[in-house]
């Protein structure tokens, strides 16, 4: 029972980032060839098909689906996924990937991003970061 003044907490195994697209191809082919990350399953319920992206063994993923009906979406551009690489060398392959790619460099509206990363665009005009620095919840 939560009481007046007080904070309840929960407590998450698993963290799941779902975004419906009207690109599902282009979006797989992006994070999983491009950006390196891993097909972690596919689905198709009723009017719904999606995959599942993300790193085996860690306790997050992303999910995108596509259906007859269009996205209703605009990103913005403060609307960020940050990838934190924690190894310049891994860091600078990733980005040489992307440009290489043809994935189009813009620059971050908060400069933050452009101190410690590069900004992309993925397929439907998200931003995602690719950052060098190395991430702790300490």
């Amino acid at each position: 029972m939560k009481k007046k003044g007080m904070a309840v907490w929960i407590m998450m195994n698993h963290f799941r980032v779902a975004r419906h697209t009207a690109n599902l191809g282009a979006i797989e082919r992006f994070y999983v060839d491009i950006l390196g990350l891993k097909q972690m399953g596919t689905f198709e319920e009723e009017d719904y098909q999606g995959v599942f992206i993300g790193e085996r063994g860690q306790t997050w993923h992303l999910e995108y689906t596509q259906s007859k009906e269009a996205p209703q979406h605009k990103p913005d551009d403060d609307d960020l996924l940050v990838f934190y690489l924690g190894d310049y060398e891994k860091y600078t392959q990733c980005v040489e990937r992307l440009l290489e790619s043809g994935t189009e460099s813009v620059p971050s509206k908060n400069p933050y991003w452009d101190k410690w990363g590069k900004t992309f665009l993925d397929p439907d005009g998200y931003r995602i970061v690719i950052c060098h620095r190395k991430w702790t919840n300490e």
